[in-house]
This record gives structure tokens, C-alpha cells and sequence, in this order.
């Protein structure tokens, strides 16, 4: 059911930088890193709003932007997500991820510093008092430390149901509020409590259910699920998780608090939020986190490489398989493709297919080709189970797509010998292998396109 939500916090700028790492730099022992592409995404307070936005709920986000180019790119990637905000007085926070085979290996953070308290403006306190459930995602920018600000929450507290999703650096919750959503280790921070596991989350959430006056507090433990404290007398509630292998946690937080808010705001009881939302978690982990989230128009390709073919390939083989890679045009896909891509597919652990762009194809195949554009063409390959990537390039060989991927195997349908295929003596170069594979007859691209014109 739609509702809605109205989030109170602070607005970043989330990038990750992806790619491959092949080689270590001359001027120190550190890896270097070949970036592939580029994402950029609302981060705190906007990834919990684009979050309950892309749920279908209605969402109004409370918060404080600068004037920085920054600020207007987060402003056209919130999307649906009413936008009402005052001045952050400090220029737009950002934080950048590496990432490598879809792992983070460092994150660079800019304006970390503490900054000065925003600026709230009528509207703000407006929207607060007209909310029908709210959920402050603090990330310890300061809004919630705003006079205004805390005297509408408390307001809200006392009427609507609002989930409080704290920081070590930010404000005490409002008292009142329905639950409060630390992880273990801001729980245990914030309640001075030593040890961990669930013995450390029920003491600590004891404690700051008293401290806060917080009708529930609800702490997070990762793989281990989730401990539920509302009351002080009764047993603690815990919803177990389950592990989610190769899982990257950003923005595991922030989808369990929304799940909880929603669940509260239909009038689910404490302990059926708390199941709800750790299944919700770990199905959105499972779908690949903040990296499943991601819209086209949010990522850029760098030219000539694709970051999903790159990241498939450094999984594979990190994990000790063997990564197989074909190549064509694919303009209209036929049976005989198909066969050959089926064959491909059994050869290895996964197969990337090596894609020509729509230049590539016109300068290959001439003004009239390709019939189908290549984001077609990425679609229809990628709707094949034997595909498990696809990298676009725009050369006439797929030579150089073939060294960013460096398969272990190479495949082409039909009778070729090494001398046909320039691509053989590149895959030798890690001592990979070009094979071919059984080629069909009678289909082909071509007759396939020049029936269709005889039919119209």
C-alpha cells in the first residue's frame, strides 16, 4: 500500500568508482585501478527518500542543501522525491567509493568536517507538522540539532508514528518516538556498553529506551539480525538474518529503518516491523544493494569499457573460474546465435559477450546497419540465461575489449584457423585460448534482414 513518508536528514553525494585492478603502481606497493565506470546516487537522508520512492510511496524529503554544482546534481537524481530544503551553510558533502569486482577497497570523503548548524525555513517545520509518519535519517550534518527542527519532531512524535535512525555524531532522538534503529556497534557506543552479540544489544537497547523515552529501540547486528527492546520487563525479541556471501552492506541500514517505518505507519505490531524489515534487508542485499538500485541515467560508461562485463570477470576469476568471451555484431539474434552463444556458455563459468557499438557496426557493415540500436541489442543478448554480461566497444576488433576483460577462453562460431582471428595471438598473451564452436548454416543476419524487407 502506498503512503506517505516524510524523511528528516542530511543529504550527501554517493559515488562509486568501479573497475579493474591488473597491476601494482611503480611509485608504491599500491594497486592501480583501471575505472570502468561511474555511479553517482543520493546518499544518506536522499538514499532512504529514493528508497521508499522507488516502494511506490509518496515521499517528502526535509533537509538542507548548499548552491554548489553538487547540490544540483542531487536535486535531478532525488527524482519523484518532493524536494523542501534550507541552507546547509557548507558545501555539499560527498563520498566516494573504489571498488573493484563490485568490493570496496577505499572510500575518500569530502566535507567531513564538521559543519556549521543549517538554516530551517518555514517550510521545512511545515511539511514536519503535516506528516503522517516520519523518519529522520540523521548522518551527523547537524539539521536535527536546529531549534525548529526538533520542536516539529517532537510535534510529530506525539501524533504519527516516527522511526529515528541515529549517528554517532548527531542529536539525541526526540522523546517519543516509536523506535529508534542504532546498529550494535552505536548502540553499545551510545550506552557505554562493553562485549558484543546479543547479551551487549539487550543491555544497550535496555539503557537507551530509558535514555531516549523511545517506545522502542531496535538494534541492528548485521548477518545476526535484529534485537527489539519495548519494555523493560519482558524477554528482548530477536529476528534472526541470514548471511548474503559477497553482499555489499551500503545502505543496509537505511533499507531496514525505511522497512520499519513502513510497517509501523500500517499499523504492524513492534515485533512484526522488526521481522519484516530484516527479511526486506537481506532480500535487498541479495539483489546486489545499493548497486541494484542504480538508474542508467546515474551511470556513466567510460568509452570502450563496461563496468558490470569487468566486475563479472573479476568475480569469476577471483573465485578460481573460468571466464569465456565472444564477440559480434548480434543486429538481429537468430537461432544460429543463439547455438553458438549456448555453446560459449558451457565452456566456462560465465560468458561476456564482446558487443560492436552502433559506429562500429556502420563502419563494419555499412550506413543501413545496425536495424537495431545497441541499447536493443545489450537488452536482447542480456535476456539470453547463457549471457551474463555484455561490453560494448567501438573499434573494429573487440581487441582492446578483449585486454580489459582478458578471458580465459575466446569463442567464435565457424571454421576459423588462429591466422583468421587477431584475437587469438591477444589471448595468448595471459595464455588464454581461442576455440570455435559449431557453426549453423543457413542462418545469418543478413537473409534474416533481407526477408524481412521482402515481407514489407
Amino acid at each position: 500500500m502506498s503512503r506517505a513518508i516524510t524523511v528528516v536528514g542530511d543529504l550527501l553525494l554517493d559515488v562509486d568508482l568501479e573497475g579493474a585492478v591488473e597491476r601494482l603502481s611503480p611509485d608504491a606497493p599500491v594497486p592501480v585501478v583501471d575505472v570502468a565506470g561511474v555511479t553517482r546516487r543520493p546518499g544518506g537522508a536522499g538514499l532512504v527518500a529514493t528508497l521508499l520512492a522507488g516502494d511506490g510511496h509518496r515521499v517528502t524529503l526535509v533537509t538542507a542543501l548548499g548552491e554548489d554544482e553538487r547540490a544540483d546534481r542531487l536535486r535531478e537524481l532525488l527524482g519523484d522525491v518532493e524536494l523542501v530544503a534550507g541552507d546547509t551553510r557548507a558545501p555539499t558533502p560527498v563520498k566516494t567509493r573504489l571498488r573493484t569486482a563490485s568490493h570496496p577497497i577505499a572510500r575518500i570523503d569530502e566535507g567531513s568536517a564538521r559543519p556549521p548548524v543549517p538554516v530551517a525555513t518555514e517550510a521545512m517545520v511545515a511539511a514536519i507538522d503535516a506528516a503522517e509518519v516520519v523518519l529522520v535519517a540523521d548522518y551527523g550534518r547537524r539539521l536535527t540539532e536546529v531549534p525548529s527542527v526538533r520542536e516539529a519532531l517532537s510535534r510529530a512524535a506525539r501524533r504519527v508514528p516516527v522511526v529515528w535512525d541515529p549517528h554517532p555524531r548527531g542529536s539525541a532522538p526526540v522523546h517519543g518516538v516509536a523506535a529508534v534503529t542504532p546498529n550494535l556497534t552505536e548502540a553499545t557506543a551510545a550506552a557505554d556498553v562493553a562485549g558484543t552479540g546479543v547479551a551487549a544489544a539487550d543491555e544497550a537497547a535496555l539503557q537507551l529506551r530509558e535514555t531516549w523515552r523511545a517506545a522502542a529501540v531496535i538494534v541492528t547486528m548485521g548477518e545476526h539480525g535484529a534485537l527489539l527492546r519495548a519494555s523493560r520487563s519482558g524477554l528482548p525479541f530477536v529476528a534472526r538474518g541470514g548471511r548474503v556471501d559477497g553482499a555489499d552492506p551500503c545502505g543496509a541500514g537505511d533499507r531496514f529503518a525505511a522497512s520499519v517505518a513502513v510497517a509501523i505507519a500500517g499499523g504492524a505490531q513492534p515485533t512484526d516491523a522488526v521481522a519484516t524489515a530484516v527479511t526486506e534487508t537481506a532480500a535487498f542485499l541479495a539483489a546486489g544493494g545499493v548497486a541494484g538500485l542504480t538508474r542508467p541515467a546515474n551511470t556513466v560508461q567510460l568509452p570502450g569499457t563496461d563496468r558490470d562485463a569487468i566486475a563479472v570477470a573479476e568475480r569469476v576469476r577471483s573465485a578460481g573460474g573460468t571466464v569465456v568471451a565472444t564477440g559480434g555484431c548480434f543486429d538481429l539474434l537468430h537461432a544460429g546465435h543463439a547455438r553458438t552463444l549456448s555453446a560459449a556458455r558451457a565452456l566456462g563459468d560465465c560468458l561476456i559477450v564482446c558487443l560492436n557499438s552502433d559506429d562500429s557496426v556502420r563502419g563494419l557493415k555499412g550506413p543501413d546497419r545496425p536495424i537495431m540500436p545497441e541499447g536493443d541489442r545489450v537488452d536482447l543478448l542480456l535476456a539470453l540465461e547463457c549471457v551474463d554480461a555484455v561490453l560494448v566497444f567501438g573499434e573494429d576488433t573487440p581487441v582492446d575489449a578483449i585486454r580489459r576483460i582478458r578471458p580465459d577462453i575466446w569463442v567464435k562460431g565457424g571454421d576459423y584457423t588462429a591466422a583468421d582471428l587477431p584475437e587469438a595471438a591477444v589471448i595468448a598473451e595471459w595464455g588464454g585460448r581461442a576455440v570455435t564452436v559449431p557453426f549453423h548454416p543457413g542462418r545469418s543476419t543478413t537473409k534474416l534482414a533481407a526477408a524481412l524487407a521482402a515481407v514489407g
